[in-house]
């Protein structure tokens, strides 16, 4: 069951975006690790930036998003700057959204 609600979780997670970029969080690879313990959820995450002006209010759409998902009662949002978030770590879904060829090097 864990694994549904980790799956539910990561979709509600795609509907979060960073605004200067139309793409997804977990097809821009800012997002690291989902863990759900019962009702807690625990989502590990990156930005793109440390000076990202949305650094504060994309963590709060994470939380929310997730508590949405039937059996998650609570989130807890972790920002992490290890490792570096870096281009290479757009899902190949994320490359064709943004027109980047996958062949070329970032």
């Amino acid at each position: 069951m864990s694994d549904t609600i980790t799956e539910a979780v990561y979709a509600q997670l795609r509907q979060v975006f960073d605004p200067e970029i139309p793409v997804n969080i977990v097809d821009l690879g800012l997002i690291y690790d989902v863990k759900v313990d019962g009702p807690k959820c625990t989502v590990t995450m990156t930005l793109t930036s440390q000076s990202c002006p949305e650094a504060k209010t994309i963590p709060d759409f994470v939380k929310r998003r997730c508590n949405t998902v039937q059996g998650i009662a609570e989130t807890e949002v972790a920002v992490v700057w290890e490792p570096l978030w870096t281009p290479q770590r757009i899902s190949a879904e994320g490359r064709k959204m943004l027109g980047i060829d996958e062949e070329a090097e970032m």
